[in-house]
C-alpha cells in the first residue's frame, strides 16, 4: 500500500534522480526515490548491508563481500549437512565456509531475520536459473556428441 508525501528534493539530487529514471526505462521519480530511501534505510538498520544492481535487479550484499543470499544459502547447506550444529559453532562453520569473519556472518543473518522472503525468493531464483541453465547445457553437450555416440 502507498500513501502519497510531498518530498523537496535540493536540485542537485533531483537532477540525479530525473537522469536515473531517464536511464531506466520503466521505472518512474517516485518508484525511484522509493527504493533508494526504502534501502537507505535498511542500509541505516544494517550496518554492512549495501545494495547492488545486476541482471537480476538490486539485491542486498554485504559491504565489500558476497550478496546475503550466498551467505544464506551456505547456511541452509551447513544446517542441511548437520541439523545439530547451532549457535556460535554454526557461524564459526559459516565463516569458515564463506571465508568471511564471524560479525560479518552475524551482519548477513540479521539481515534475513529481518527479511526473510526477500532473502529467500533470491535463493529460490537463483536456484532454478541454475537448474534450467544446467539443462541447456547438458542439451547443447547432447548436440554437440557424434551421431555414433547417441
Amino acid at each position: 500500500m502507498t500513501a502519497p508525501r510531498s518530498i523537496r528534493f535540493d536540485q542537485g539530487v533531483l537532477a540525479r534522480l530525473d537522469r536515473y529514471v531517464k536511464e531506466h526505462p520503466g521505472s518512474s521519480s517516485s518508484s525511484v526515490a522509493n527504493m533508494f530511501i526504502d534501502e537507505s534505510l535498511r542500509a541505516h538498520e544494517h550496518p554492512g548491508v549495501v545494495f547492488r544492481p545486476g541482471p537480476t535487479g538490486r539485491r542486498a550484499a554485504l559491504a565489500g563481500g558476497p550478496d546475503v543470499w550466498e551467505v544464506i544459502a551456505a547456511l541452509k547447506a551447513i544446517r542441511e549437512d548437520d541439523p545439530a550444529l547451532d549457535g556460535e559453532l554454526l557461524i564459526g562453520e559459516l565463516a569458515t565456509v564463506t571465508g568471511l569473519g564471524a560479525q560479518r556472518v552475524v551482519v548477513a543473518l540479521r539481515y534475513y531475520a529481518a527479511y526473510p522472503t526477500e532473502v529467500d525468493e533470491r535463493i529460490a531464483s537463483n536456484a532454478a536459473v541454475a537448474e534450467r541453465e544446467e539443462k541447456l547445457w547438458a542439451a547443447q553437450q547432447d548436440l554437440l556428441r557424434s551421431k555414433k555416440a547417441r
